[in-house]
């Protein structure tokens, strides 16, 4: 890494006193040209003081939830690259130069921390299965890439941060993220990084079954705006099916008697097929609408790749 390149590091914290002095300080010792910026998002603790202390820029959120917290980080700070991590001490600061140097050697917009517990209390239960279900759904919908999609590890170009249409409040940031890379097939890399406890009295944030919930909600809603085509046409075969299952019986009575002594179950089975066409073609419109849409996030991601770093500049051409 050059001296004139810029590296962000990006720690959004909610009462993580008990950690983010020994964060600030190990990426300070890793990464010593970067600026590490800790954004207090409503702490009750001395979050932001103890930061302040151990040398990083402190700035504060009001908005509470980390995706609104994030959002704020990608809209106020400049740099070539984003290292984006958690304030609670559990990944490894060690992993970073690395990482940004894979960023920008194979000239990638994200190059994720898939992380490795190195103890079972580091990684619950619940939130390991979690990640593996969530993460399974985003492959199935949005193609391989990642192993680890809720990691908080994560380094970012320019490019991505810049191009990024942000909307979470919460954790589904992280989704998020994942989903913008994924559609619109930027080149993304893994890295396998330690993943530790916390530290004695750093309580997690994250609930296994309410997050859990909020995570698989957005995926569903991304899956919606981002391939609506597959969205609706999904649902426009439950509807025939659900409408075939209605109409059978009484095709058979009709068939054997001449007769339909069922009349709201023939019109029932009638409505839900139109409502399957309908959905069907709901699918078809979107998903022309969606493709314009990717295209303007195309252009937008392309235009803030306009940067000096050394691959993105003109050749010098001699006239001499």
């Amino acid at each position: 890494m050059s001296d004139d390149l810029r590296v962000a590091v990006l720690v959004p914290c909610y009462n993580e006193a008990a950690s983010i002095e020994a964060v600030v300080r190990d990426f300070h010792r890793v990464l010593p040209l970067a600026e590490i910026y800790v954004y207090d998002n409503n702490s009750t603790d001395d979050t932001a003081a103890r930061a302040a202390a151990a040398g990083a820029i402190v700035r504060r959120e009001r908005l509470q939830g980390k995706g609104n917290v994030v959002r704020r980080m990608f809209a106020d700070i400049d740099a070539d690259a984003y290292v984006l991590v958690d304030g609670d001490a559990t990944y490894d600061a060690g992993d970073a130069p690395a990482m940004v140097e894979l960023l920008l050697a194979d000239r990638l917009d994200m190059v994720n921390g898939t992380r490795i517990a190195d103890r079972q209390a580091a990684y619950r239960p619940g939130h390991r299965l979690g990640n593996v279900v969530l993460t399974s759904l985003v492959r199935a919908a949005f193609g391989a890439g990642l192993r680890d999609m809720l990691s908080g590890y994560k380094v970012l170009s320019h490019r991505l941060v810049k191009s990024m249409p942000l909307l979470s409040a919460g954790f589904e940031i992280e989704t998020e993220l994942a989903v913008h890379a994924l559609s619109l097939r930027m080149p993304i890399a893994e890295v396998a990084t330690r993943y530790c406890e916390r530290p004695a009295g750093s309580m997690s944030k994250l609930s296994t079954v309410r997050d859990g919930v909020r995570i698989a909600r957005a995926i569903i809603m991304l899956v919606k705006e981002e391939r609506p085509l597959s969205f609706f046409s999904a649902l426009a075969l439950l509807l025939a099916a659900a409408s075939l299952a209605l109409a059978t019986p009484v095709v058979v009575t009709y068939l054997d008697t001449g007769l339909v002594p069922r009349l709201p179950t023939a019109v029932l089975a009638s409505a839900v097929m139109l409502l399957s066409f309908l959905s069907l073609a709901c699918g078809l419109i979107l998903d022309t609408v969606t493709r314009g849409r990717k295209e303007i996030k195309r252009i937008a991601y392309l235009a803030a790749g306009v940067r000096r770093l050394p691959w993105l500049q003109p050749p010098v051409v001699s006239r001499t």
